[in-house]
């Protein structure tokens, strides 16, 4: 068990952690000469049952509170040390919100300095600590009169603190690694170290780990658990950490170390606020604010989602922006400090850390952020698959949560996606086709001419917020249905067709031949034009129209490609690709026989129609079944 004290300034947490455990947590010369905590102090104590009972002695003045969030983010336990002569004063109140509003349900006080008082005063200063305590989540919790000089009480409150910490359940180790850099620093012989409290997974010697926000890769050397040596730690232990790939100045205090697949740094992020009713005014939307989480502390403003301000003593969903990027997932506890760093404003808890910037107040994103907000990830998930699709890998990442597929109701589609697998509820699956039949009605009736649009432009149109990934699946389910048909790159209802009148198609059957003399390099239109006696303008609109029709493929303006073609230069893509996992140009227009202008222009307009991806100066395979020999019977 972790414990963290809090308190005002001189109220004795030193002392008492000192009498407590034999260890003067104040280790800087500068806070034994002013005789006040500045930095976090660390002390650790045996228990019978083998564990460790850890301290974390936290500065009392209010210049430090920064650094009291710092280390009061990670603790299990509170120890509120109010001395009996001063009674309740201003940092009391301003730590236990702090605790209050990072979720700290387990704790108790310790009423030092009693030999300075008459035991009226005691029982005085007691009652007022109750209804102090009675409006948080600390409410009844037990209060041991002591003097830690003297060592009066001290025996009853370490035996207490010691029977919490055996009763305590071990926290499970589920997620990923997780631990708040609260320290960093190199000892020689040694290299960099880093301590911290881990909120989640497990480490062990010789994994593989991530900083983040900044991304640096390290490896863990060696390791100490609540200051002892050990090979493997998890979460709710103090942990201090070799770490191999790494400076000291390369991690700061607020820093992350994280198993890598939970590396997402996060500058946007949606929360449920809470302001304390003891915030000075009234918080509007936009206001600057510090910001603390985990060990964290930047800058960050505050947009309120549901309106233009925010009371004392009420909450309502906001987003936060910050100055710079923050380890942060969903789920995470938070406090907001005034820009002045004078007072506690608030806090809450982490929805969303992969918030939009955009349409951050629409209903639909606010009903996904109300169902964000339940405690059962079964009910959360089921809420927001009625609204959305869910990327479950996406999921995993940012809920920290290694099957996220195990909370989904039994009613839902699990759909995968290229890399990814997404989650639909069955209805809003179905509705997806039903949505897509409609759009693709509406544009048969607006453009009769046209066969259809192929796969890229129809998302673009009809769907442009879901992922082209799931699209692609989305129109595979269809065509497997029969209820969409694709010719070639176009797709259209089977319904939908497109006919030549007798003219124009005795024009194609003169002109087919010729397009197909030279099967990688047709005739242009005019070339076409001149060889049978038409004019150019009723050349181009008969080529267009079969274009349209999804017989012939308009590569740019006046040049059009047979399907057999099309298919040839497409099977030299899946070669080069196959050899060497990319189709540059060059190595194109070497194996097609084309000019490099002409071989440019087959590339883009592979890329165009989504059977390729434009990577730099490369093109990578995206839709390999696009063009298949099927194509040349068309």
């Amino acid at each position: 068990m972790i414990v963290g004290t809090a308190g005002h300034i001189d109220h004795g947490k030193t002392t008492l952690v000192h009498a407590l455990t034999g260890i003067d947590t104040d280790r800087l010369a500068a806070e034994k000469a002013r005789g006040i905590s500045i930095e976090l102090g660390y002390a650790y104590q045996p228990l019978a049952s083998g564990g460790v009972l850890g301290f974390i002695d936290v500065p009392g003045h209010e210049r430090f509170i920064h650094t009291m969030l710092a280390g009061a983010a990670g603790i299990d336990f509170a120890l509120l040390v109010v001395a009996a002569d001063d009674g309740v004063m201003p940092q009391t109140h301003e730590h236990l919100a702090i605790l209050h509003l990072l979720g700290i349900a387990r704790g108790t006080v310790a009423l030092t300095k009693i030999d300075r008082v008459e035991p009226g005063r005691l029982v005085e200063v007691e009652r007022e600590l109750h209804q102090l305590l009675a409006e948080t989540a600390l409410a009844n919790i037990p209060v041991f009169p002591v003097c830690a000089p003297g060592g009066q009480g001290v025996d009853a409150l370490r035996t207490h603190l010691h029977a919490v910490a055996q009763a305590m359940p071990v926290l499970a180790a589920d997620g990923g690694f997780r631990l708040a850099v609260d320290r960093s620093f190199t000892l020689k012989g040694t290299g960099t170290i880093v301590t911290g409290t881990v909120f989640s997974g497990s480490v062990e010697t010789g994994d593989d780990l991530m900083v983040t926000p900044s991304g640096r890769p390290v490896r863990l050397r060696s390791l100490h658990v609540m200051n002892r040596p050990a090979q493997r730690g998890q979460a709710g232990q103090r942990c201090a950490l070799n770490l191999h790939g790494a400076g000291k100045d390369d991690i700061a205090r607020g820093d992350w170390i994280v198993a890598p697949r939970l590396h997402a740094p996060s500058t946007r992020f949606d929360v449920r606020l809470t302001l304390s009713p003891r915030a000075p005014a009234v918080l509007t939307h936009w206001t600057p604010v510090h910001l603390h989480l985990g060990a964290a502390h930047v800058m960050a403003r505050v947009a309120l989602l549901e309106g233009e301000s925010l009371a004392p003593g009420s909450s309502m969903l906001a987003q936060l922006v910050a100055d710079r990027p923050l380890g942060v997932l969903h789920g995470d506890r938070f406090v907001v400090r005034d820009a002045d760093a004078r007072h506690t404003l608030g806090g809450g808890r982490v929805l969303d850390p992969d918030a939009p910037a955009r349409k951050r107040k629409t209903p639909l994103r606010l009903a996904e952020l109300a169902a964000l907000s339940l405690p059962d990830p079964t009910q959360c998930l089921r809420q927001l698959l009625a609204l959305r699709g869910l990327d479950l890998d996406r999921l995993a990442v940012l809920w920290n949560c290694k099957d996220p597929a195990a909370h989904l109701p039994g009613d839902s589609v699990r759909v995968r996606a290229g890399q990814t697998t997404w989650a639909f509820s069955a209805v809003h699956w179905a509705g997806l086709q039903d949505r897509l039949h409609t759009d693709f009605t509406g544009f048969h009736e607006r453009f009769p001419d046209e066969l259809g649009p192929d796969a890229s432009r129809a998302r673009r149109m009809f769907m442009p917020m879901l992922p082209a990934a799931v699209f692609a699946v989305l129109v595979d389910a269809m065509l497997a249905a029969g209820t969409l048909q694709r010719r070639g790159a176009w797709l259209h209802l089977p319904t939908h067709s497109i006919t030549l009148t007798r003219e124009e198609d005795a024009l194609y059957r003169r002109i087919l031949p010729w397009l197909a003399e030279t099967a990688f390099d047709p005739p242009w239109v005019r070339d076409l034009a001149r060889r049978a006696g038409h004019d150019e303008a009723s050349m181009r609109r008969l080529l267009q129209k079969l274009a349209r029709q999804g017989t012939l493929y308009q590569v740019v303006r006046d040049l059009f490609y047979l399907p057999e073609s099309m298919v040839q230069l497409a099977a030299l893509v899946r070669e080069l690709e196959h050899l060497a996992g990319e189709t540059r140009a060059a190595e194109f227009r070497d194996r097609s026989g084309l000019s490099r202008k002409r071989a440019v222009q087959v590339l883009e307009f592979f890329d165009r129609v989504g059977y390729t991806r434009r990577v730099r100066e490369a093109h990578r395979l995206r839709n390999a079944d696009l063009f298949d020999r099927r194509d040349a019977a068309i």
